[in-house]
Parts: structure tokens; C-alpha cells; sequence
């Protein structure tokens, strides 16, 4: 399973919140190429960069730290965050992104999305499932869909995704453990979905819980920034 370190961006700074919500900013780095090197020196190889002012803004903000952490680092970025249009998508993937993470545009326009599943393949885009009390979160979490998150990622499956980061809101900078119980749902009524765990990861427990449940990786924020995981101990895991 791929542990994948997430840096979030507001301002040009590392940040976390907690349940999405942007009141709760904690600033960790203000340098985010500084938190990507260190991530390189114990042997990462992924990383999950999120643009929160560009999913407030609708459209890409901080590409120029993609450009940076790319340029400087060896990392296997995924980015996301605002990426609403054609020219967001050719910004991020000419900014060094290997993949972009598609989540309010796969349910505000599913037009442009097939679009992007059609041109780059379902590898290279990700669906974006991110989900409080099991309905789709869009725009930054700031607004709740109609749509359940197991027919929305099933429907995509059907259109060529492979790659689905789910998120439970609930679980977000909560350090309280992932949603198990969801991500074995999700793995069991689908086929070829290639699963990346988000939120509430805590403990070396729930990633070894996480793999042993099929999950493709593991997304983690917050307990690395906090103490509760140290980079050291996920050595056994690359």
C-alpha cells in the first residue's frame, strides 16, 4: 500500500484543518518545499498536494508550490483543489503534477470530467469522493451534495476511473481513526477501484487495517504533522 503525506496550501503555507473547516487553520510550515524534502529524505515517494485557496477560489491558485516541490524534489504529486477548467488541468499537469484529483467538478460539471477521463485516462485523473454522512461534499466541503458517495464513485468506475481518494469529512484532522466500515463497502461493491484511504488515519494500527482491507494507499496529514506518526516508522512501508 502507498503512504501518501498530504501538504495543504493556504497563503503559500502548510496548513491542516480540521473537518474542512478553514476557521480552524493551523499553520505547520511556511515553507511547503522545506515539508516535501524532509517527507524525500525518509524515503517518501508520493505526495497528495491540496490548494485550498484555489477550492475556495473555483479555480488554481498555488501552482507555483507545485512547480517548486516538483522541480526540487523527486515526489509523485497529485494535485488538487480548485481544478474547475481545461486551462486549470493544463496549469497543474505543466506544473509537474502526475495526476490532478477531480472532486466538485466531477459533480458540477461531469461533462468536463469524462472530458479528462477521455484525454489523460483514467489513471491520471483521480476521482475526488470526498463525503459527510455519506452524501458528496463539494466546493472545499463548504457545501453538501443530494449524492451518495458509493453510486457517485460506482458511476465513475463505469466511465474509466481507476484511482478514487475518499475522504468522511467527520474523520478529517479528528486523529480519531478512518472510516473502516465505509472503505470496506466501498471495496466490496466495486470492481477495479484502486482505493485511497483520506481522514482520520492516527496510527501505524489503522494503516496496517487499511492495507489489510485493500486499500491501493493512505493519505496522511495531520498525525504526521502532529506527532502521533513519525516518518521514521512508515520506513517499512515504502
Amino acid at each position: 500500500m502507498r503512504i501518501i503525506p498530504a501538504i495543504d496550501i493556504i497563503d503559500g503555507k502548510c496548513v491542516r484543518l480540521t473537518k474542512g473547516d478553514y476557521n480552524t487553520k493551523k499553520v505547520y510550515n511556511e515553507n511547503p518545499i522545506e515539508v516535501a524534502k524532509e517527507f524525500e529524505g525518509y524515503g517518501i515517494q508520493y505526495l497528495h498536494l491540496v490548494d485550498l485557496d484555489g477550492a475556495k477560489a473555483k479555480h488554481i491558485v498555488n501552482y507555483k508550490i507545485l512547480e517548486q516541490i516538483s522541480s526540487k524534489t523527486n515526489l509523485k504529486i497529485d494535485f488538487g483543489g480548485g481544478l474547475k477548467s481545461n486551462e486549470d488541468l493544463h496549469i497543474a499537469f505543466n506544473s509537474g503534477a502526475k495526476q490532478i484529483t477531480g472532486g466538485s467538478i466531477a459533480v458540477k460539471d461531469p461533462e468536463i470530467f469524462e472530458s479528462w477521463i477521455s484525454k489523460y485516462g483514467g489513471t491520471k485523473i483521480i476521482l475526488g469522493a470526498d463525503c459527510n454522512n455519506e452524501k458528496i461534499a463539494v466546493s472545499g466541503w463548504q457545501e453538501e451534495s443530494d449524492m451518495e458517495v458509493i453510486p457517485f464513485i460506482k458511476s465513475y468506475e463505469d466511465k474509466g476511473v481507476k484511482y478514487v481518494i475518499c475522504t468522511d469529512i467527520a474523520k478529517d484532522g479528528m486523529l480519531e481513526g478512518p472510516s473502516i466500515d465505509l472503505y470496506k463497502r466501498i471495496l466490496s461493491e466495486t470492481k477495479n477501484v484502486k482505493l485511497i484511504a483520506s481522514g482520520g488515519v492516527t496510527s501505524i494500527d489503522d494503516i496496517n487495517i487499511l492495507e489489510d482491507l485493500g486499500c491501493e494507499g493512505a493519505i496522511i496529514g495531520k498525525a504526521i504533522y502532529e506527532g502521533h506518526i513519525r516518518l521514521s516508522d512508515l520506513a517499512t512501508h515504502f
